[in-house]
């Protein structure tokens, strides 16, 4: 796998030619199993295709229980300097609900251990909505965090899907899913207590202490253009989108066939976006932002109908207009992806 994500690598580079590299994230499924030194090879191949910022951020998703002093000492040493540790929760028992591998010990442990090996820059994931959770778990979930002096922390509203254990056990009823009563007074507790931590909620479900934002969630947000690379990897450039197959061996085999001359990038898809399609990107992504969307911003074709459309979430108070900036409020936070969908043209 590391030596057909280099070899993407070697044949994609040319898709982010002429930018400075200012972020790299090592991101889903489990990254923290390579070795350090198979995460030196990859950051050493992405430098030399590409000049990369000496600030950079470079970004390794680690679960508690793979983490250990010798790791994070090797990660360090290969030019990682952020860590995004999947928690979840610091509760034993919404753990093993999840089906996670580590303990509340191990999640807190984990956090400390990066520390003392020199990560400063830290984000954990929480997880609220959980259907055997209350307000009570939740405020302890919370509270852990803030003890930790973790300086980012994004929450999620857990989502059941169909096609998974979860969504397996609802259509049985051996699972309730919880109440959206629960999921947003959760939501509404984490923007409070955060908040009277000192945390900057700066898009809708993520917070930071101030100087902690995430730049390579951020550079999203703000529509830069992005190379991904192995196995579901998405790309984007600014006119389309690209993804690469969901499958390993698939995934594999394109790049084996690639080399061997006889396929054509046969492990990616790509969309073009139309004008209507860039514009609903830009609300999707911005309005979940503390900067909110920006008139200027917006394509001429389609202002006037953003405006006319908008005004009844200004007039009811869940959008609030700073200057030229359209900004949800604390109630519209709440019904963000019903405004982003109403704004659609």
């Amino acid at each position: 796998m590391v030596a057909a994500i280099i070899a993407e690598l070697d044949i994609r580079a040319a898709y982010l030619a002429g930018n400075t590299l200012d972020t790299i994230y090592f991101g889903g499924g489990t990254p923290s199993l390579l070795t350090a030194q198979q995460i030196d090879v990859i950051l050493g191949e992405v430098h030399r295709h590409f000049r990369v910022a000496e600030d950079a951020e470079v970004t390794l998703e680690a679960n508690p229980d793979d983490i250990n002093k010798e790791l994070l000492h090797n990660w360090r040493a290969a030019g990682i300097n952020r860590l995004s540790i999947g928690i979840q929760s610091f509760r034993d028992e919404e753990l093993q609900f999840m089906n996670r591998a580590h303990t509340a010990v191990e999640a807190a442990a984990a956090v400390q251990l990066a520390r003392e090996a020199g990560f400063e820059d830290l984000t954990i994931d929480l997880i609220y909505g959980l259907p055997i959770s209350d307000a009570g778990r939740w405020e302890q979930n919370l509270q852990q965090a803030i003890e930790l002096k973790v300086p980012h922390l994004s929450a999620y509203c857990l989502t059941i899907e169909t096609n998974t254990v979860f969504g397996h056990w609802v259509r049985k009823g051996k699972l309730q899913e919880a109440p959206d009563e629960l999921a947003v007074a959760q939501f509404v507790a984490c923007m409070d207590r955060l908040a009277s931590a000192g945390y900057e909620h700066y898009e809708i479900s993520n917070y930071a202490l101030p100087g902690w934002r995430a730049r390579h969630n951020s550079a999203y947000w703000q529509g830069a253009p992005y190379l991904g690379l192995g196995p579901s990897a998405h790309s984007y450039n600014g006119h389309s989108r690209q993804w690469n197959i969901a499958h390993n061996m698939k995934y594999l085999k394109a790049i084996q066939d690639h080399l061997a001359g006889t396929s054509r990038l046969d492990w990616v898809e790509e969309e073009h976006l139309s004008a209507a399609d860039k514009h609903n990107e830009y609300l999707m992504t911005r309005l979940r932002t503390s900067e909110g969307v920006l008139l200027h911003e917006l394509q001429e074709a389609y202002s006037a109908s953003f405006l006319k459309t908008i005004q009844s979430y200004l007039d009811q108070g869940q959008v609030v207009r700073n200057n030229n900036a359209f900004i949800l409020s604390r109630s519209g936070k709440l019904i963000a992806d019903a405004i982003t969908a109403d704004l659609f043209v």
